[in-house]
């Protein structure tokens, strides 16, 4: 029982302490209008799909383009380098962020598509290796952008954040943030042991 509860208490405060670290790095680094957020030549947007495993419709995918879009039309980015998951040929979260960008008005050649960003490290990495970034606004939740911007600390980018629209459902949010958490731990845990992106390869060319 001791042990156990010595366990717990050890948990906990390896999770209190990864969660201080990223919020207190991120402090004065994310933004919530447009208004306050310095310009950067790239928006890096995070991500996700509009479909849930589970079949519902993701919120986190509307809020996301809505924010890339709205900071686009704002003249606080010229270009989004939109990085996120293609697995297989049935799940291509990179196309259809642009499909929906390009609806709410951002050019098609403003656009540039990262296929292998399977995770949040997978994409701060890329942007850095194979897009040649060392200057970026990241676009998602502000959760999100947070542990995204201490990444790009370790990867030597200079990044803000520019918050999209939480997801106000209550179930929904706990899960979520519950397990931002769990993320934070295991961000530096591959921060530990250098931990590199599924795949790399080589560099590309962009217009920016």
């Amino acid at each position: 029982m001791v042990v156990a509860v010595i366990l717990v208490a050890g948990m906990v405060a390896v999770i209190g302490i990864c969660n201080g670290l990223v919020k207190g790095y991120a402090r004065d680094k994310t933004f919530d209008t447009t208004d306050a957020i310095p310009h950067r030549t790239v928006g890096l947007l995070l991500g996700t799909a509009p479909i849930t495993p589970q079949g519902a419709h993701n919120y986190y995918f509307d809020y996301r383009i809505e924010a890339a879009a709205r900071l686009f039309q704002a003249g606080k980015i010229n270009y989004i380098l939109v990085s996120g998951d293609n697995h297989d040929r049935d799940y291509d979260e990179p196309t259809c962020m642009r499909d929906s960008l390009v609806a709410h008005g951002v050019p098609a050649d403003r656009i540039v598509l990262d296929y292998a960003g399977f995770r949040t490290l997978d994409s701060i990495v890329r942007a850095k290796e194979i897009f040649g970034q060392d200057s970026l606004t990241i676009i998602s939740q502000k959760f999100h952008n947070e542990r995204a911007i201490y990444l790009a600390k370790s990867s030597g980018i200079s990044a803000v954040g520019y918050n999209a629209r939480d997801v106000a459902r209550r179930a929904k949010y706990i899960k979520i943030h519950g397990r931002e958490y769990l993320a934070r731990v295991k961000m530096f845990l591959d921060l530990l042991t250098d931990k590199q992106p599924r795949f790399l390869g080589e560099k590309e060319e962009t217009p920016f």
